[in-house]
């Protein structure tokens, strides 16, 4: 069995340095090594010694391995760990970024593998919450306030019953090209009127010839921008719709996803579209989509325990007691409430069924000779934390310019 060579028998040693590839990282002459009795190894000199240092990232100390041969056809080797090859990642370093084993400053031919270039690089899709940990308590005497709102919507037509995204899918026989009109609609729809958003997509239409991924990719921006210009954030809603269509060409063959994830994984959209594209492109019913009426609506009648400062919030609230086969129609019908009766700002109290039934705890007295509302005992949003209304579109398309 060969022996570990000492020192001694080394000889002046010249130290060449590679990577694991073979990269030659420079030639260093060492000193001579004295042994432990002093002596000196000056002697015949031995072939270069080959310092090999691993670039695995993985490795926490570079172990070197120095090679000689004594002339006589016999290897011997020297395994040492050097101290200063050890690598220890710091823990400020950003996720994702390449950990390279430590080299010395002298030495500068290591470099880092390249990033992946933007197309090539696979995002992880980040997951949609789907239930609360501890679901909320059913509100007392919901189904009958629900039921009233049902029978009140009976009789009101809103825009979204003539302009919502389940009424502005189009003629289109390609039911792909359909239900990417179903997408693009709700993308269009965030912070506008259904009355305007509605223009805006006949104008697209008219624009492309045929509203479809490929004709999208094909057209101007200006051709965009130009035929949405009327809707809110239209600029960065046509970016976003020009981004969608590549990245559903590219990674999901031009088709609209099944999945909440996948959906929202697309530049603009949100949870609310996404919930909604399921429910009217592909009749699947994944969840609630929550808007601005629905928000707003659940916390005047007090359906939360505490009140809700998101849309998401409140989707996972409702979600967690609402019988799922009401997930779907919840949201017609309450934007239609809220667009026709339970307004924003002055909402219609003396035209609701839920005032005159003492279930709604936001209602108020109209003075119908003067045309005033009064409070009847609290204004809307008094009486407990005020509703501070932070809307998911906005929020996200904010987030995008910055």
């Amino acid at each position: 069995m060969d022996q570990l060579a000492t020192p001694s028998s080394l000889g002046p040693t010249r130290v060449k340095l590679e990577s694991d590839e073979g990269e030659h990282l420079g030639d260093r002459d060492s000193s001579p090594l004295t042994s432990l009795d002093g002596s000196s190894n000056e002697g015949p000199r031995s072939k270069p010694v080959v310092l090999r240092r691993s670039t695995r990232s993985a490795t926490k100390r570079a172990k070197e391995e120095v090679v000689s041969d004594d002339g006589q056809g016999s290897s011997h080797k020297l395994a040492r760990t050097l101290s200063a090859f050890a690598y220890s990642p710091p823990k400020s370093s950003k996720a994702g970024a390449s950990a390279l084993t430590a080299i010395p400053a002298s030495s500068s031919k290591i470099k880092a593998e390249p990033k992946a270039t933007k197309s090539g690089k696979v995002k992880k899709i980040k997951a949609i919450k789907k239930a609360l940990d501890v679901p909320h308590e059913a509100p007392a005497n919901w189904e009958e306030t629900y039921n009233l709102i049902k029978e009140m919507r009976k009789h009101i037509i809103a825009p979204v019953d003539t302009m919502g995204c389940a009424e502005l899918g189009g003629d289109e026989t390609d039911p792909a090209a359909q239900r990417y009109g179903v997408l693009v609609s709700l993308m269009l729809s965030a912070q506008t009127k259904d009355e305007v958003t509605a223009t805006a997509v006949a104008n697209l239409r008219t624009a492309l010839g045929r509203l479809t991924i490929e004709n999208v990719l094909s057209a101007d921006m200006s051709t965009i921008e130009q035929a949405v210009c009327k809707v809110g954030f239209w600029r960065r809603k046509a970016q976003y719709i020009k981004q969608a269509a590549q990245k559903l060409k590219d990674e999901f063959d031009s088709e609209l996803p099944k999945t909440v994830d996948e959906l929202c994984s697309l530049p603009g959209v949100g949870p609310k579209m996404a919930f909604l594209a399921l429910q009217v492109a592909w009749n699947l019913n994944e969840g609630i989509g929550v808007d601005v009426h629905v928000h707003r609506i659940t916390n005047r009648l007090g359906w939360h325990s505490v009140p809700t400062v998101t849309p998401e919030q409140t989707r996972l609230n409702l979600q967690s007691w609402l019988p799922s086969e009401l997930h779907a129609e919840i949201n017609p019908l309450f934007v239609g409430f809220g667009q026709m009766i339970c307004l924003p700002v002055g909402p219609r109290c003396d035209n609701c069924l839920l005032s005159s039934k003492g279930l709604c705890p936001s209602a108020r007295v109209v003075n119908p000779r003067k045309g005033k509302r009064k409070s009847d005992s609290a204004k809307v949003g008094e009486g407990g934390p005020e509703l501070k209304i932070e809307i998911e579109e906005e929020k996200a398309m904010k987030s995008a310019g910055d």
